[in-house]
């Protein structure tokens, strides 16, 4: 079984997320802000791919990214951003902080799914 970490500040959305995901078949991990999730990756959480917003308080996401992907057993993880903004400015700096892909919200099962799927190959 495949494990998700999923990093936002917003209760309901970690929740909903992590509905669709036990269906689906996935373990998850869960942080409600950028500084709780490099603590847990820090300890040495074992998962299989990281889903963070963007904008939370405190570090953000793309910060949350820089700081996983300087840590020896996280470089290579797929990490996807899910966010309200869809900026390519935006998309860009993500993609040079070491994202594999975006998923603006609100985003279906079917869209989330899909994307982890093809990032998890």
């Amino acid at each position: 079984m495949k494990t998700i970490f999923l990093v936002d500040d917003s209760a309901t959305i970690l929740l909903s997320i992590s509905n669709i995901l036990a269906k689906a078949g996935f373990a998850t991990e869960k942080a409600a802000s950028g500084e709780e999730a490099l603590k847990k990756f820090q300890s040495g959480v074992k998962v299989d791919l990281l889903m963070t917003d963007l904008n939370m308080p405190g570090m953000n996401g793309i910060d949350l990214i820089k700081e996983v992907r300087r840590l020896p057993n996280y470089r290579f993880m797929p990490i996807l951003f899910l966010t309200t903004e869809s900026q390519q400015s935006r998309k860009m700096e993500a993609k040079a902080a070491g994202a594999s892909g975006w998923i603006v919200k609100p985003a279906t099962a079917d869209e989330l799914l899909n994307t982890i799927k093809l990032v998890l190959r």
